[in-house]
């Protein structure tokens, strides 16, 4: 009696087995399996059935809450900073999936300077003033989600050899300590299955010569969010680290050259894409409706970071 692999087992140990010993196996009849190979054969079928079944049990049983699309029906959203650039589109994104939106921020605007704002409540809140920051989360009161994504102007930092230290102070004072006290003073109200998100930028892994003190404060907030995705467990704490995207960041710039800029980063990212706020918006959106993602930094970048800089 010979033992042969059974080829339908992905070469594993089972083995069909041929009595070749047998009279009927003649020339050219294809071998019948004895009464041992077929017990194992239905033993290997029924196995296979229970395991079918298991799995059909385990999808059926999902929770209803699990997400299917990126909704925030019935949700309650707060940006800081969600007026302008990438907390502009975040607040976008979060709306346009269902949720009410509070965009926060150091002054009320006007609906007749900016219309596209009349979708969201308006709340002042400056980061840099810590009883303001609690002040304002204790009139926002309860909510789901929250997205810090403002910051210090571009160019406030100073240099390393500066005569003092306040330009890094200011621009720690209101990145990286903005964001802490907007997540401390959140904490409290943010409602069952809760978020934040928080926002640095790709210079989190690439320094360049001036920005030291981005490039610390991007690096701790990183660290504080997966610090707080332990400590507020179970709301979930996740930041992201976008690469370019065209935004009034680069107001300095005059026209050729911001259309410049966005044709080489077309060219020499390997997403051939220039970034845009709805970019970031989409991805704010993934981390607040997905409910097994936690401490993670999501760089949404085009692939920045795999190619020379193009700045």
């Amino acid at each position: 009696m010979n033992a042969l692999p059974d080829s339908r087992s992905g070469g594993g140990n089972s083995e069909r087995i041929i009595d070749t010993s047998s009279p009927s196996l003649k020339r050219g009849s294809p071998p019948r399996m004895n009464r041992s190979a077929v017990v194992i054969h239905i033993a290997i079928l029924n196995e296979r059935l229970a395991r079918t079944k298991f799995m059909n049990t385990a999808l059926n049983d999902r929770e209803p809450s699990s997400p299917t699309v990126l909704s925030l029906a019935g949700k309650k959203v707060v940006v800081v900073g969600g007026k302008t650039g990438i907390g502009l589109g975040i607040a976008h994104a979060a709306y346009a999936a269902g949720a009410s939106v509070t965009v926060a921020s150091r002054r009320i605007t006007s609906l007749e300077e900016r219309p596209d704002l009349a979708n969201y409540e308006q709340i002042i809140l400056d980061v840099r003033d810590e009883a303001a920051v609690q002040k304002a989360f204790d009139a926002i009161g309860p909510f789901d989600h929250l997205a810090v994504t403002a910051g210090p102007e571009f160019g406030s930092w100073g240099n390393f050899m500066d005569a003092d230290m306040r330009g890094v102070r200011s621009y720690l004072d209101g990145k990286f300590f903005g964001s802490w006290a907007c997540a401390r003073y959140a904490a409290p109200y943010l409602r069952k299955g809760g978020s934040i998100t928080l926002l640095t930028g790709g210079l989190a892994v690439r320094p360049k010569i001036g920005f030291s003190a981005v490039l610390a404060a991007f690096s701790a907030v990183e660290s504080l969010s997966g610090s707080l995705a332990l400590e507020l467990s179970p709301t979930r704490v996740n930041t992201i680290r976008p690469g370019f995207v065209d935004t009034d960041l680069w107001k300095d710039f005059s026209n050729d050259e911001r259309d410049a800029l966005r044709e080489k980063v077309r060219s020499s990212f390997p997403a051939r894409h220039a970034g845009t706020i709805d970019d970031i918006g989409h991805a704010a959106l993934f981390l607040m409706t997905n409910p097994y993602v936690t401490g993670i930094v999501m760089e949404v970048s085009g692939g920045e970071n795999l190619v020379p800089s193009v700045l």
